[in-house]
């Protein structure tokens, strides 16, 4: 059998964090990555936080898999 990494170590660790929080804790933790995120991509790329917003948003969407239900609905 296989030893868990470090990595593993600590992504098991983090899920179990994360599911002792409330739901309302949850939400306020996304928001707050999230706007780290927007912080990080600001202060690396120079752009202003509302740029950052944006490209993240555009960079999300980009990853997302076409509705064929919605492609047929628009079609």
């Amino acid at each position: 059998m296989r030893r868990a990494s470090v990595a593993d170590e600590l992504r098991i660790e983090q899920r179990r964090d994360v599911a002792s929080l409330s739901p309302g804790e949850r939400v306020l933790l996304a928001l707050k990555l999230g706007s780290e995120s927007i912080e990080l991509l600001k202060a690396r790329s120079g752009l202003s936080r509302e740029h950052a917003r944006r490209a993240l948003e555009r960079r999300r969407q980009s990853r997302r898999r076409p509705s064929a239900c919605l492609e047929a609905l628009l079609a």
